[in-house]
């Protein structure tokens, strides 16, 4: 598999060393669920991090339901961490790969080069019979360095006025058609928007399909030169960015995603 991948058992040989490991587990209908699942167990040496918490920032007028997060403040947490400039990291989640994609993109915006997704996730851990562990490690101190990749992005003006962008709509087809929309105000899609729903991805436990499927699944879009995906809030998105990158295809984010369009759109 690709070297952003790793496996569980690749993971077991590296602890102890260089390599970070993040824990992104969460829940959106149930907030709390991920540090939960973290305090009962984790694996050994993994820092928790919080969807709501760390990885946005809080909700405004425009923006989406999960900004983007002040950096600063994301850059301490990463060092406090101890990544430092060459850190491997690996990230993993148990929802085939929604946060731990949503780590992994923040950290490539952020100029981070070694950024990995655990292969099936906690799952894949417990499945080769990796140790557990419930204590939270004690931080660290290292170098990490912001170095935003402004190009990494594309916000609501640019959509309108990019006539050339490719849009990625990620959530299932039945928010996308506008049948239903269990969360945000306005039901629908972004006017020229394409459908491919990010569960596709993976398989039914959460490993990354194939690089040979990955690569006819993106074979449907015809220009793939200027290609921005979105969802819900701007975390599942980042699986299809994450899948594109596997097979050598750059994708932007609109980090405000659906919830962003939506308030600027009149809700009569």
């Amino acid at each position: 598999m690709h070297s952003s991948l790793i496996s569980a058992a690749e993971l077991q040989a590296q602890l102890g060393k260089t390599t970070v490991v993040l824990d992104c587990r969460f829940n959106l209908m149930d907030k709390s669920q991920g540090e939960s699942l973290y305090r009962q167990g984790h694996i050994p040496g993994a820092y928790y991090v919080d969807l709501e918490h760390d990885l946005s920032s809080a909700v405004q007028t425009h923006g989406g339901r999960h900004p983007l997060p002040n950096i600063e403040q994301l850059q301490i947490k990463f060092r406090n961490f101890g990544i430092n400039q060459h850190s491997t990291v690996v990230v993993y989640d148990d929802s085939r790969m929604a946060y731990a994609a949503r780590t992994w993109w923040l950290l490539k915006y952020l100029g981070h080069e070694d950024v990995r997704i655990l292969n099936g996730g906690f799952n894949a851990w417990t499945a080769i019979h990796g140790a557990i562990d419930r204590r939270a490690p004690s931080f660290k101190q290292g170098n990490f360095k912001a170095n935003i990749q402004a190009n990494f992005i594309v916000e609501h003006d640019e959509i309108l006025s990019d006539k050339s962008l490719t849009l990625i709509d990620s959530r299932e087809s039945r928010r996308f058609q506008g049948l239903e929309e269990p969360i945000d105000p306005i039901a629908g899609h972004i006017p020229n928007a394409l459908n491919f729903f990010w569960q596709e991805i993976t398989d039914e436990k959460g490993f990354v399909k194939p690089t040979e499927w990955q690569k006819a699944y993106w074979e449907k879009i015809a220009d793939k030169e200027n290609i921005a995906a979105y969802c819900g809030s701007g975390v599942t998105a980042c699986v299809n960015i994450f899948s594109l990158y596997l097979v050598g295809i750059n994708a932007k984010l609109y980090p405000g995603s659906w919830s962003d369009w939506c308030s600027y759109l009149p809700k009569d």
